[in-house]
């Protein structure tokens, strides 16, 4: 599945192109990115687009839902299974088991948010993950 989106090409280098568009309602629910009515987004530039060109980009949703499992999702779960991790550890060592949870939990949840930002330096460099400018508009 694709979403189709517009937007005017503000800037082009080499066969990259940073692409100002208009948010969507998932992009008001998320909140993410700065300013309120639109985005900019680094998007592969087939076609040639110039900048002041309205172009047509596609993003793949497969994509925007795997990111957002790993941004949102993962840390909660990691949380989940170090808090578990903690509590096996705390009655091995015969101490404190609630100690181990919040330690587990809080070792858990930076190691996901490590994982985070692996993720987001691989996706950069995947051109499967990059928008694409699929037809000039004007």
């Amino acid at each position: 599945m694709t979403r189709e989106n517009e937007g005017v090409v503000i800037e082009v280098s080499g066969d990259m192109a940073k692409v100002k568009s208009n948010r969507h309602g998932d992009c008001k629910n998320c909140g993410a990115c700065p300013g309120d009515n639109a985005t900019v987004l680094d998007v592969q530039n087939p076609l040639g687009a110039k900048p002041g060109q309205r172009v047509s980009f596609e993003i793949k949703e497969t994509n925007m839902l795997k990111a957002a499992f790993i941004v949102y999702i993962m840390p909660l779960i990691a949380i989940f299974l170090g808090a578990i991790a903690g509590t096996w550890l705390g009655e091995k060592a015969g101490q404190s088991i609630r100690m181990f949870q919040i330690g587990g939990g809080i070792v858990a949840f930076i190691l996901s948010v490590i994982y985070v930002k692996i993720f987001d330096k691989s996706t950069r460099s995947d051109k499967k993950m990059i928008p694409i400018i699929t037809r000039i508009l004007s």
